[in-house]
């Protein structure tokens, strides 16, 4: 008996070593071309008292992004029952097609950024079925209005459907998820549908079976509520090399990242934060490092989270990491 144990024993150990090395040793190549973007949210830039149109401009004109991933806001959408208002969206598409921006849009409930789901009040208290019912009907009216847009590359329903994060009455709902997701095939069969999950927090299996691409967040540091500590991931870059590869063989899904982390995470929400705190939790040199390990993880599509971040900043005075993301925009064309 004693023998089994320590086979099984030394077994466990071995199996244990192959897991942190594969997972922890950096063993990366270089990818020659990515494919750089970024994430925009037009009530995050109001949020940050910044003129959201301006802003958007701005990365189009001046950083010259040729990749946008939109995030909507329910409550923005139809801030009142059949009240749908679609102009900023439309402003938002039509500004990005005349420079032949491609985008992403992202539809649904839950959509990122802070709480995640942005139901508009009409909504907040409707039992889970009624609720359900007015999400499609959002998905309906978004599709059809903005589907002849050529400049719209993919569909992302929802955001992290599978992740419990944010503010939301329900979560993974898979059955309601495959629902939303046939509703937007057949109302536009020809674009991919996008499925999120979070990179560090799961293996991506759910969301990469429902997907026809699936995008995953990359964060590095981040805010431990639990302890009121900010807290690094331990990770290496082919922690996300491995999982994308075993998605990959496995589904024959493409995985990019769709959510890069470039701006700071803190004990409190960002436009919340003095300056001098979101300066100390995300310093300059810090930024730099993200970009340095999102290059090694042997990903090729990445979606930059804090546009609207640094263009605050270069409003106070604090250029750096607006010029750093121009910079590397600049250096990918070459």
């Amino acid at each position: 008996m004693r023998k089994v144990f320590k086979i099984f024993l030394i077994f466990l150990i071995t199996l244990l070593a192959i897991i942190l090395f594969l997972f922890f040793f950096p063993f990366y190549k270089k990818v020659e071309k990515i494919t750089w973007g970024v994430n925009f949210s037009q009530k995050h830039a109001l949020l940050l008292n910044s003129d959201w149109k301006e802003n958007y401009l701005s990365i189009l004109d001046d950083l010259k992004i040729n990749n946008i991933k939109i995030l909507t806001s329910w409550d923005l959408l139809e801030p009142e029952k059949d009240n749908f208002q679609f102009q900023d969206l439309k402003w938002q598409i039509e500004e990005a097609q005349k420079r032949n921006v491609n985008l992403i849009v992202v539809i649904g409930m839950k959509t990122g950024r802070w709480p995640e789901c942005h139901l508009p009040d009409y909504a907040k208290n409707l039992p889970k079925e009624k609720l359900q019912e007015r999400i499609l009907i959002l998905l309906e009216k978004i599709v059809k209005e903005f589907k002849n847009y050529q400049n719209i590359i993919a569909w992302q329903v929802e955001n992290e459907p599978f992740f419990n994060f944010g503010e939301c009455p329900f979560i993974k709902d898979e059955n309601f998820l495959k629902k939303e997701v046939n509703l937007v095939k057949n109302l536009d069969p020809k674009r991919p549908i996008i499925i999120s999950d979070s990179g560090e927090d799961s293996f991506w299996v759910k969301a990469a079976k429902i997907a026809d691409i699936l995008s995953i967040t990359m964060y590095r540091k981040v805010w431990l509520s639990e302890f009121n500590i900010p807290f690094t991931y331990p990770l290496t870059p082919n922690f996300y090399y491995l999982k994308e590869k075993f998605i990959e063989k496995i589904f024959h899904k493409k995985v990019i990242c769709g959510e890069l982390q470039a701006e700071p995470w803190g004990k409190n929400l960002l436009y919340s934060l003095p300056l001098e705190e979101q300066k100390r939790l995300m310093p300059f040199e810090e930024f730099q490092k993200i970009i340095s390990f999102a290059k090694k993880t042997n990903f090729d599509t990445f979606y930059l989270w804090g546009a609207e971040w640094w263009y605050y900043m270069k409003k106070n005075n604090q250029v750096e990491y607006w010029q750093e993301i121009k910079s590397l925009i600049y250096e990918s064309r070459k």
